[in-house]
């Protein structure tokens, strides 16, 4: 079963990770690595079953397969899951036994940060090999990467408010953030610097009380999220929350978040569609870390990666000129996208070529 399932998702590799002594249960799953390694976080999770922790890295690593193209990242799709809970289960060797099993794949897969893994963590995966992103940035990296994903989501925002009302002022509108993790906070910090009105819900009551009391945002219950009477919808937790149950108590004009697999299915896209909402598909807009984190495979340089953040508003801009052009939906159109400049660039490359493993210069040069 396993095997079919890898040939129906057309993935390249998947590797088990296991070490009794650390703990740890992992799985790393490249998908494409046409346009060049495969580049995605790690997600740390407290998965039900060991199929569902696959089932998740397959989803996520084929979605990052889609956000690096669409990015016009050189860089193919990967992603891998630790199962495991990230409020008492991590340790050194735990991550340190993960960074074993990436640097096995001698640069085939770089691994990030993701859901339930910080830039601390990072560090401990670096100790044992360089095919790491996302490190603090004594060691060449650019840190945690979440402020860049949450810039690069105001830019796809902006790209969404400019074809649905013809402007970028993000100010006049209402939001309805819903999650307040790293990224969550740091986008609603962006939309409150704008004066916009933001509505916020997450499990974490905590983080919503910060977000009431320093950001001047309004607090609404979990399920309440989707009556808001809010412009703009922005999932910024785990994915499929746009279902055939929360779709009808939508009342929003545009879907634009920072979470991945926004959609429960492609058939909540067309019915999103035949609403009158705006989806701005979601890897194209969360775009901005794995934009950013590129960066640190040749050398990291943070104007450049503030100035390739503003690449999502053309990058959207270009999938809604495609969904009008094809009468297709949004979310179509992103994977057009992606998929024209992934055959076009696997025509030119040559047998011989193969893919070129990652330098990252000034790390292995001791800088």
């Amino acid at each position: 079963m396993i095997f079919e399932t890898i040939a129906e998702t057309a993935h390249e590799q998947v590797v088990f990770c296991h070490s009794k002594d650390a703990g740890l249960k992992a799985i790393i799953a490249v998908h494409n690595s046409v346009l060049g390694p495969a580049l995605g976080g790690l997600r740390m999770w407290p998965y039900k079953s060991e199929a569902e922790a696959l089932n998740d890295v397959l989803r996520l690593s084929r979605g990052m397969t889609y956000k690096n193209a669409v990015a016009g990242l050189n860089l193919g799709g990967g992603k891998a899951v630790i199962i495991g809970d990230p409020s008492k289960d991590k340790s050194e060797a735990l991550f340190r036994a993960f960074g074993r099993f990436v640097g096995s794949l001698n640069g085939r897969y770089i691994t990030a940060e993701d859901v339930g893994i910080d830039v601390n963590d990072m560090e401990w995966v670096f100790r044992e090999t360089e095919f790491v992103t996302g490190v603090h940035q004594v060691h060449g990296g650019s840190g945690d990467p979440s402020p860049f994903t949450a810039y690069g989501t105001l830019q796809g925002l902006m790209a969404a408010l400019n074809h649905k009302f013809g402007n970028e002022e993000v100010g006049k509108y209402s939001y309805a953030v819903q999650g307040l993790g790293h990224v969550g906070m740091e986008f609603v910090k962006l939309l409150r610097e704008q004066g916009a009105k933001v509505f916020v819900t997450d499990i974490n009551k905590a983080l919503v009380q910060e977000a009431v009391d320093e950001h001047g945002c309004t607090a609404v219950g979990l399920d309440e999220i989707y009556d808001t009477d809010a412009d703009v919808y922005s999932p910024c937790a785990l994915g499929g929350t746009i279902n055939a149950a929360t779709l009808p108590r939508l009342k929003c004009k545009i879907v634009c978040g920072a979470a991945n697999n926004q959609l429960a299915d492609n058939a909540i896209g067309v019915e999103v569609e035949k609403r009158g909402i705006l989806y701005a598909p979601d890897y194209a807009v969360n775009a901005g870390g794995v934009m950013n984190v590129s960066l640190e495979i040749d050398g990291y340089n943070r104007e450049r990666a503030m100035r390739m953040m503003r690449t999502i508003y053309y990058n959207v801009g270009r999938i809604f000129e495609i969904a009008k052009r094809d009468g297709i939906p949004t979310y179509l159109a992103a994977d057009r996208m992606a998929e024209e400049r992934i055959a076009s660039i696997g025509r030119i490359k040559l047998p011989t070529m193969g893919n070129s493993t990652p330098r990252f210069l000034g790390r292995m040069r001791g800088q």
